[in-house]
């Protein structure tokens, strides 16, 4: 468990991986377009070579003990990792340019992720090269060149649906109880929280023989994170070693938008000063 350290009017509560083994704890907070609908964006945890995405739960009052402060934002925040192929993947598609039969142009992956208005895409340049799984590749001399590949991109869905469909019976009773049409469906209406109907998960559905009209009833609206820093922000993870956090709920207190902290010490010191 780890808070984001900073100002104290800035503090969150995030549940994280544990990152003592795998680097200098220093990620990056990224708004990124929704691969599903680029007309909104979500909140990415890029740290390591790592992108984890952020979602978050709020009880209607409530607040958090971080060390010496109260954070009086009662919010959650949990990070998971994701396949950054996902989030990539409308930029490969958008880059290549196909139309018709012509497959499209070969592309640098700079210049792939390089869009205006969207900074944040340029921390992923470290792991962009994993998306030779979805393309065709050509190298001339020591440069690489892209270009997203259909069949590729099919199979290699394909896979992550095979991946849920051996994951999913061993979550829970519920899903080990259901045929293994209904897994499926339930598997791919997983992976089209990520996938723009058209092409892909229409191509997908059609691939696997399934409805596309009844996957996409099972699919939610992409979740929005609450959270005003911009996509360059740098953030530093306390360990819960250090600060622990533990829930405060009222029955009265008004819910708030606004974070603030406030030291614990200071309260009580205004409270002892007006009693006496």
């Amino acid at each position: 468990m780890d808070c984001w350290e900073g100002v104290h009017e800035n503090r969150r509560l995030l549940i994280a991986p544990d990152l003592n083994a795998t680097g200098n704890d220093v990620g990056h907070l990224l708004s990124l377009p929704h691969p599903k609908s680029a007309g909104s964006s979500t909140c990415y945890f890029f740290i390591n070579g790592t992108l984890q995405e952020l979602h978050w739960f709020k009880q209607s009052y409530g607040s958090w003990f971080l060390g010496n402060y109260v954070c009086e934002d009662g919010r959650l925040y949990t990070s998971t990792p994701v396949d950054a192929v996902f989030i990539m993947l409308p930029l490969f598609e958008a880059a290549r340019m196909k139309r018709g039969d012509d497959p499209g142009k070969f592309r640098q992956v700079d210049e792939i992720i390089y869009i205006i208005g969207c900074p944040g895409y340029q921390h992923l340049l470290s792991i962009a090269e994993n998306m030779q799984v979805v393309c065709e590749v050509k190298e001339i001399g020591s440069t690489k060149f892209f270009r997203l590949d259909d069949a590729k991109v099919l199979t290699w869905l394909c896979y992550k649906v095979h991946q849920l469909t051996q994951t999913l019976p061993k979550l829970d009773k519920t899903y080990a109880a259901r045929d293994k049409k209904n897994t499926l469906m339930d598997a791919v209406s997983i992976i089209g929280e990520y996938l723009k109907c058209d092409p892909w998960l229409k191509l997908l559905c059609h691939h696997l023989k399934l409805d596309l009209e009844e996957v996409m009833g099972k699919l939610p609206d992409p979740e929005v994170i609450p959270i005003s820093h911009e996509s360059t922000n740098s953030i530093q993870l306390a360990k819960s070693g250090t600060e622990k956090g533990s829930t405060r709920n009222g029955k009265h207190k008004k819910t708030k938008i606004e974070t603030n902290s406030r030291n614990i010490k200071e309260m009580f010191s205004r409270a002892s000063r007006r009693g006496s």
